[in-house]
């Protein structure tokens, strides 16, 4: 594995848990969670934000071959919009580690926070940096969310979807002022409820 990553974290039977999309004003977040086989293990693992798209594409495809196991899950805008995001990204978090077959003995969440569950777990902060199970999940959910958006940018077309994922960007805003909010966007989420009153 590759040298940043702490050979401590990866044994037999360890989930890596991240998710993509707290920050966006629109669509779902995603998690994901990879057990690694130690005995196929994935050269060149990074924080997904490190990475090229093409990069990314590329690492997922060989997860998904060489992991023991991996699922994506997410937390829905309704369900975002009725928790509040950190609760609905641990949701999400939860879903993804629960569809894993084989379960996981231990898992490793990037953060400081874990969801309520029975798994014997851990926070790791920047764990997308210190864990390799934690950086393939990281991967699979970019990548997964990222495909989202692109369609999102086809049925919501003038929005920009495809370029700024749903993020904050002034050309988002400036298309949510002119445009108004769809039905993927987090009315919970302050820009998008200043659009919603002045409406």
């Amino acid at each position: 594995m590759d040298d940043l990553f702490r050979p401590d974290y990866d044994g037999p039977g360890v989930a890596g848990v991240d998710e993509v999309g707290r920050g966006p004003l629109a669509g779902d977040v995603v998690a994901a969670a990879v057990i690694l086989d130690p005995a196929r293990p994935v050269s060149g693992l990074r924080d997904s934000k490190q990475l090229s798209a093409a990069r990314r594409e590329q690492l997922a495809a060989q997860i998904r071959e060489q992991a023991l196991a991996w699922s994506v899950a997410r937390a829905t805008v309704a369900e975002i919009d009725e928790l509040n995001i950190l609760q609905a990204s641990l949701l999400a978090m939860h879903r993804a580690v629960r569809a894993l077959q084989p379960q996981p003995v231990y898992v490793l969440v990037d953060g400081n926070r874990l969801p309520r569950w029975d798994y014997a777990s851990e926070p790791v902060v920047k764990g997308d940096d210190r864990v390799a199970a934690i950086a393939a999940a990281s991967i699979l959910a970019k990548v997964q969310r990222d495909a989202e958006l692109l369609e999102l940018d086809r049925q919501y077309p003038g929005y920009g979807f495809a370029r700024h994922k749903g993020y904050p960007t002034p050309a988002h805003l400036a298309a949510l002022r002119e445009l108004g909010a769809t039905a993927v966007h987090r009315r919970s989420f302050a820009p998008v409820r200043a659009i919603l009153q002045a409406e």
